[in-house]
């Protein structure tokens, strides 16, 4: 019944995280160099035609883009939803980004790093001359202000649902709140500014992911000034537990040294950035870009068919024919890194049973979903890390369809029939692991009431509601996904399984341990062992079923050039030019 309501091996160590870095040398050195990189328009060609040599001269114009939902808040260091990142990505800069359309890491605001020989000091060269929008100047010791700031949040802001990547790359922070559940120890030790230009961050132990990690838009620099006017840190709690910013950093003054600056913001119906014209490198072509949240599909393609948006992301599958078809529309392929999954909380019964996640992972036709959502552009996959990465085995346990399975692993949970579960999927978004989320839902809670399941589907807007009811350990069975943030293991079952999350309801040390370990080790060889090893436990474990890996498509009007899609979705508006 279903119901609707050691560091000499640095060069290794990035190879190993399918990073080919323009900053790090060939031979067994610690050092990366790299000319200060500025934004000079070249990138790969791409799907959106061949992006312009030189911005300059660039006849600027307004780009309107369909996002599928508003942004979260615009603290990069608070954000971790798509919606926020695409925007701040925009305003904000790290130390360290990706090459355009790929993982390789590339200077940003550092134009030079490099490690001790223990990896457990880094050494910045950061750039000079250069202000934050507010006319602050950049330094090294806003670069140290800030990674302190991360270090030094407490109350709501430690919370999984509020500083999630510093979590995720860094562990704890300098005082763990009571009831943060956050790590007992932390990555980051220290930053200094020994000058304007060096910052060095001193970490506890040596990590395999640190530089990779650092391109996350979570760890852009923003203005130490305008972080302390607008009270980015002031926050409280709302009824589930989820945290709340109160300052206004978040929401109207997001300010940074990126190609772009923030204008205004009207929830529900558009946001603005204009082109910073003071960027201390190639300014952005276009002189605007707004985004314009429309969360059904059908709606995005209607609004670009009609000229009402000028490109959008999230392509619907079934949509891909239409768009190619249309000389006046094209499609930009992203590189497929992700996973879409089913997660279990084994906090909420019956999913504490093994039996009942085991019914549930072989009950789900994964490969039907595949064929009638995702058209050509999905597979099914075996554990919660694509192909590519670093680590994948063809050697985990396997949940194919088998519906006689399934109802004889239900049966051996010993509970009455039918199982009462509540399965949760998110309402009026899409995202390239899951494009339809309700069409999913409702496949999949057919599958399960033919096991023996007694399925009850709850959906709620992606954010906040979704998004905190299933970061804080609120949901039963849900629909969620990574896109990789990084080219390293981390990204995906690191991120998962490395802390204890609330999303998924179960502590074990042992896993944890092992995750954490895997992290420190500097062998090729035996660091791609390891996690095969963590693959296949994660598996026996089932803390949920991978159903998708997919590549997605953005589309936008004929005369847009010079986006280049990222398999990361660090993706900049700074090269694109329009047309006509």
């Amino acid at each position: 019944m279903i119901r609707q309501s050691r560091f000499r091996v640095f060069a290794s160590l990035l190879a190993l995280a399918l990073v080919a870095p323009a900053c790090s040398s060939d031979d067994d050195s610690s050092s990366s160099t790299a000319p200060p990189a500025t934004n000079t328009g070249e990138s790969p060609a791409t799907s959106a035609g061949e992006p312009p040599a030189t911005n300059a001269g660039a006849s600027g114009g307004t780009l309107v883009f369909g996002a599928s939902n508003d942004p979260r808040i615009l603290d990069p260091a608070l954000a971790s939803d798509g919606e926020s990142l695409r925007v701040a990505t925009q305003i904000f800069e790290g130390l360290v980004t990706t090459k355009a359309g790929s993982t390789e890491i590339e200077p940003a605001l550092a134009t030079s790093w490099s490690a001790n020989d223990e990896g457990t000091e880094w050494t910045f060269t950061v750039r000079t001359g250069v202000k934050f929008h507010d006319g602050t100047d950049f330094d090294a010791a806003a670069v140290c202000f800030n990674f302190d700031r991360w270090y030094n949040f407490t109350g709501p802001l430690q919370l999984n649902s509020g500083a999630y990547y510093w979590r995720v790359i860094f562990g704890g922070f300098a005082q763990n709140e009571p009831d943060s559940d956050a790590p007992e120890t932390s990555l980051y030790k220290s930053c200094d500014a020994p000058s304007a230009d060096t910052a060095v961050i001193s970490l506890t132990a040596p990590s395999a992911a640190f530089l990779s990690g650092l391109v996350l838009p979570p760890f852009a620099i923003a203005s130490p000034t305008a972080l302390q006017d607008y009270e980015a840190d002031k926050a409280s709690v709302d009824g589930d537990g989820n945290p709340v910013p109160e300052g206004t950093f978040g929401t109207e003054h997001p300010i940074g040294t990126g190609p772009f600056k923030f204008e205004e913001w009207v929830p529900n119906d558009h946001l603005t950035i204009v082109r910073n014209d003071d960027y201390y490198g190639t300014p952005a072509i276009l002189d605007s870009v707004i985004f314009r949240p429309i969360t059904d599909n059908a709606a995005r393609l209607q609004a670009l068919q009609t000229g009402e948006i000028d490109g959008y992301d999230l392509v619907d599958p079934q949509d891909l024919e239409t768009i190619s078809s249309d000389s006046n529309l094209q499609l930009v392929e992203r590189p497929s890194f992700n996973v879409g999954y089913v997660g279990f909380n084994q906090a909420i019964a019956p999913l504490d049973n093994l039996d009942v996640r085991k019914a549930i992972a072989l009950g789900l036709n994964r490969q039907a979903v595949i064929d009638n959502v995702y058209s050509d552009s999905g597979q099914v996959p075996l554990e919660f890390m694509p192909p590519a990465v670093v680590g994948w085995t063809d050697e985990v346990t396997r949940y194919d369809y088998d519906l006689d399975a399934a109802k004889a692993a239900l049966a051996a949970s010993g509970l009455p029939l039918p199982v009462k579960i509540d399965f949760y999927y998110p309402s009026n978004v899409a995202r390239p692991y899951m494009p339809d989320p309700q069409r999913i839902a409702e496949a999949f809670a057919s599958d399960l009431d033919a096991v023996g399941f007694d399925v009850t589907l709850i959906s709620q807007p992606w954010t906040p509601d979704y998004l905190d009811t299933t970061l804080s350990g609120n949901a039963s069975v849900y629909l969620l996904g990574q896109t990789g943030d990084f080219g390293d293991p981390e990204t995906f079952v690191g991120t998962f399984f490395r802390t204890n999350s609330p999303q998924w309801g179960f502590d074990d040390p042992e896993l944890r341990q092992s995750l954490e370990d895997a992290l420190r080790i500097t062998d090729l060889d035996e660091r791609a062992a390891a996690y095969v090893e963590i693959n296949k436990t994660i598996m026996d474990i089932l803390p949920g079923v991978p159903f998708a890996h997919s590549t997605s498509n953005l589309a936008f009007k004929s005369t847009v050039s010079g986006y280049v899609a990222s398999p990361v979705t660090t993706e900049s508006f700074a090269t694109v030019s329009m047309s006509g």
